[in-house]
């Protein structure tokens, strides 16, 4: 049972949280509203849009494409996705005109504006450790709880009761732990499951690639939910801002914390007016590229 103090002390730490979030994102935006450019990468599960059993119904909290859409549509933020999904998956989920990049597997895979495709090639004993955890699974008849993807394959419990979250998540630790050292796969939990991937899937590495297409005074942001998101956050850090995005605070490498929806919300809206204010006092603006 979790003491009366200890919850008043985290009730005060996150309202101390929030009231630096607050002025944090307004301070950053200042600089938003002076530069010619700027670049807001956004992670989508759990930050633009809620959690969702069926991933093909996770479509994003009401107004925020209508904002991304009128952001883009200024023409000064260069706006990426960076998810740990295949990147085809979320673009119609986005339903953006034009759609903006989206970097998906964790950075793995890079759909750029014009629909042009990257992906990272993985090495044999890559691709063979995934066919062992995959089959693994099958062994345990835990496949129809598994997401393959290029590079990694991550299992859900999302929805579960707890006994049942807690059997899967023992028995996948247990077939998959030595998997992962053999192969030299990350094995990384995150909100509601765990997943066996490449260690070239990193969140952190797209992020430093995008900030190095920037001028390195262009302001930039990076908003993500999970542990995953952690990495880019590390990767900003020094260079841009970083958000957490999550109900409730929790120890974290990122710079701010919002509550979602309604402080992302705020935050998508705040972009916007500073982007449309600083685009009506030049014209000589020179539109962002999401290439």
């Amino acid at each position: 049972m979790t003491h009366p103090d200890n919850r008043i002390r985290k009730k005060l730490l996150s309202a101390s949280q929030a009231e630096l979030s607050k002025a944090g994102v307004e301070s950053f935006l200042e600089t938003v509203a002076r530069a010619q450019r700027s670049l807001l990468m956004l992670d989508f599960d759990g930050t633009l849009a809620p959690f969702h059993s069926d991933r093909g119904k996770a479509f994003p909290y009401p107004g925020v494409t209508s904002l991304l859409q009128e952001i883009l549509g200024v023409g000064k933020t260069r706006v990426v996705i960076v998810s740990g999904r295949d990147a085809t998956e979320l673009i119609p989920l986005l339903a953006l005109e034009p759609h903006p990049e989206v970097w998906g597997l964790h950075g793995l895979q890079r759909v750029k504006a014009d629909g042009s495709i990257e992906v990272t090639e993985l090495d044999e004993t890559t691709l063979r450790a995934l066919a062992l955890a995959d089959d693994w699974l099958i062994s345990q008849q835990l496949e129809h709880t598994a997401e393959f993807k290029a590079g990694s394959i991550a299992v859900h419990w999302r929805g579960l009761d707890l006994t049942a979250a807690e059997d899967i998540h023992r028995r996948v630790m247990l077939g998959w732990t030595d998997i992962a050292k053999y192969a030299g796969l990350d094995l990384l939990q995150f909100d509601g499951g765990v997943e066996i991937r490449s260690q070239k899937a990193n969140k952190g590495a797209a992020v430093r690639i995008l900030l190095s297409e920037m001028d390195s005074n262009t302001p930039a942001a990076y908003l993500g939910d999970d542990i995953t998101d952690e990495e880019a956050f590390q990767a900003i850090n020094g260079s841009g801002l970083s958000l957490l995005v999550r109900p409730v605070w929790r120890p974290t490498a990122a710079q701010l914390w919002l509550r979602p929806p309604e402080e992302v919300l705020e935050l998508l809206v705040r972009w916007l007016e500073v982007c449309r204010d600083c685009d009506g006092a030049s014209d000589e603006a020179t539109p962002a590229v999401n290439a």
